[in-house]
């Protein structure tokens, strides 16, 4: 990067003489004293190895040296101006972008919601869903380039604050007419030579690496499926099982196309959590986002996590007693 050697008091200093014709006016309007004001114009003059401004009249002209810099000064200072009007209109509410990512495709089923109630009181700031961050939110939360993450599991960055949002149940989801909808529950041995249908990568699959690969299960066949809409019919066409968040198929539940049953006799359940990088004063409108996503979280199976619950580094339990153990 080239190297700048004039500051921004030197390129106010530039507008106010050149406008104001001279460096009494210009000094009363910069809150300077002439002395003062003279010495940071030859200051920026021997920055930049030119003179600036001709004394015509009584008055000072710039030359052409200070006619281009003017130009340059003008520009800048209108952008730092509009820059900081739009910053301080975002911390007040007036105005602002939030960038949100989940690590789960599935979670973004539950965002419209959210969002609809945040653009009634909010409606002049924007909300990005950066879908490519879901692989990895909090990495893009400390590389600047997420505002919110929604998260399951470990947080132990102490330049991360975590607010609780709530917890869900995972299950074993099969089509209403499979053998093992008769259960009230399921092992990890029972899937011993099913197709099971994942989220990729499959390396990352809370089916595969919590609960088959320890237990030495090897099914049939690995799908892995990224939609979750796919992901449904393929389990209804009795062609794999699937492990999902129960509020996400509860509506297929209902409609007799689909039976959940929990991952053994205490089931399986995750704390979600919203993290944002610290900072001193967060804007307001950040902290309702975050108050809206617990307000419309998904509603079958899904509590309230209490904040005591929670610090920084906490492990999330996953052997929680499950209380959705009935045949729906």
């Amino acid at each position: 990067m080239p190297s700048v050697k004039l500051e921004i008091r030197h390129l106010k200093l530039l507008a106010a003489v050149a406008e104001e014709g001279g460096v009494t006016a210009a000094g009363r309007r910069l809150h300077l004293t002439q002395s003062a004001l003279s010495h940071q114009l030859r200051d920026a003059e021997q920055r930049v190895g030119a003179s600036l401004f001709l004394r015509l009249n009584k008055k000072m002209i710039p030359t052409p040296a200070g006619e281009q810099l003017l130009l340059c000064a003008r520009r800048i200072l209108d952008d730092l101006a509009a820059t900081e009007e739009k910053i301080q209109r975002a911390h007040n509410g007036g105005g602002g972008l939030i960038r949100v990512a989940t690590e789960c495709y599935t979670c973004y089923h539950w965002l419209p919601s959210v969002l609809k109630a945040f653009h009634a009181k909010f409606p002049k700031v924007d909300v990005r869903i950066e879908a490519e961050a879901t692989s990895a939110p909090l990495a893009a939360l400390l590389q600047g380039k997420l505002d919110i993450g929604i998260v399951s599991g470990r947080v132990g960055d102490q330049n991360l604050r975590m607010q609780p949002l709530f917890e869900d149940e995972m299950a074993v989801v099969m089509s209403a007419r499979h053998p093992l909808a008769s259960r009230r529950f399921v092992r990890p041995a029972d899937l011993a030579g099913e197709t099971v249908v994942i989220y990729p990568p499959k390396e990352e699959s809370t089916l595969l690496m919590k609960f088959l690969q320890p237990a030495g299960v090897v099914p049939g066949k690995i799908e892995e499926v990224p939609l979750t809409e796919a992901q449904i019919e393929i389990i209804a066409a009795e062609m794999g099982i699937g492990f999902l968040p129960r509020w996400t198929v509860a509506p297929q539940v209902q409609l007799g196309r689909l039976a959940i049953r929990p991952m053994g006799s205490r089931g399986y359940r995750r704390r979600w959590l919203a993290v944002t990088v610290r900072h001193n004063s967060p804007p307001p409108h950040l902290d309702e986002f975050i108050s809206l996503l617990q307000k419309y979280r998904p509603s079958a199976t899904s509590r309230i996590i209490p904040s005591s619950f929670l610090w920084d580094g906490e492990k999330p339990e996953t052997g929680q007693s499950s209380s959705y153990n009935e045949i729906p």
